[in-house]
């Protein structure tokens, strides 16, 4: 990127009245350009609060949902259309309907990546950082949990008084990764520690000295006082490696761990997208969006 592009930015940016936000899975020049970096919801609520009334998502669409649903003053625009989320799309609302009727007494609970009109049709969502206590919180012997069948078996192991119901739903980046990958991984850096997103199978998860969401695994790797292996998406050992470069930071197979749909946004686009050349307003129908909120506040209720 060169200092004439990175300069019209943001330029255009304040002209525009516009806010930059940017998942830790982005590429480094976008994490570079960014007014906030963060994880999904942490970057909804902080949109919630900014006074600026344009916004620019740069991740994946139900992320930009989620903006819009606890900010629908404003303008919310995903620069990458085409930029889903595979797991999100593993689960249609009326599957969960049909499944809530078969468990009529279960409370149905949703991981935080998924769409608004999954979040519609559920009792309460949660985060990877999160989870863990509001599962435990919740006043109900049977959860339906979805999509993510890893990260619900995760939380079903540390949560034994709670009879689970799982969704067959991942993500296709870390379910992909082996329990043989990351013993390699483990072989060729000795003495590193392994962190590693509860996203993963539960074989690749056993091997780890931690296991968590992508601002817990940062935490972790930012305090350890040794090397520290990063099994999660790429993007995090790349911003890792480029903002603490006096510290020790291995890729745990990088071909693997990559996002395709995290990656779509340039510079370039970036800036068509602030011109309002390129991307996608947000529209959300309102009965949809006061739905999907009260998912999300009880989520906050809760955790």
């Amino acid at each position: 990127m060169t200092d004439a592009l990175r300069d019209l930015i943001a330029k255009r940016k304040k002209e525009t009245d516009t806010v930059i936000l940017a998942h830790t899975y982005q590429p480094p020049e976008i994490i570079e350009l960014a007014d906030i970096t963060g994880d999904s919801f942490a970057l909804a609520k902080a949109a919630a609060k900014l006074p600026n009334k344009r916004i620019i998502m740069c991740g994946v669409r139900f992320m930009a949902e989620s903006v819009k649903i606890l900010a629908p003053e404003k303008q919310v625009i995903l620069p990458a259309p085409d930029a889903g989320c595979g797991m999100a799309r593993m689960i249609k609302p009326e599957e969960i309907t049909a499944w809530k009727e078969q468990h009529p007494d279960a409370v149905v609970c949703a991981y935080i990546n998924t769409t608004a009109a999954t979040k519609a049709v559920c009792d309460v969502c949660v985060t990877s950082s999160s989870a863990l206590r509001i599962v435990g919180k919740l006043d109900a012997e049977e959860i339906l949990f979805l999509p993510d069948r890893n990260l619900g078996g995760w939380i079903a192991a540390q949560c034994p008084d709670k009879k689970m119901t799982l969704w067959n739903g991942y993500c296709p980046v870390h379910d992909t990764l082996t329990e043989e990958q990351v013993l390699q991984a483990k072989n060729d850096h000795p003495g590193a520690l392994l962190a590693v997103h509860p996203e993963c199978r539960e074989e690749v998860v056993r091997h780890a000295d931690m296991a968590g969401s992508t601002a817990e695994i940062i935490d972790f790797a930012i305090k350890a006082d040794k090397p520290v292996i990063i099994g999660t998406e790429r993007g995090v050992a790349d911003t890792l490696t480029k903002k603490y470069p006096d510290k020790e930071f291995y890729y745990l197979c990088p071909e693997t761990l990559t996002c395709p749909d995290m990656k779509y946004i340039s510079p370039e686009l970036l800036l068509q997208a602030i011109n309002g050349e390129a991307g996608e307003t947000i529209e959300m129908d309102e009965e949809l969006r006061l739905k999907a909120k009260k998912s999300i506040d009880r989520m906050l209720e809760l955790g």
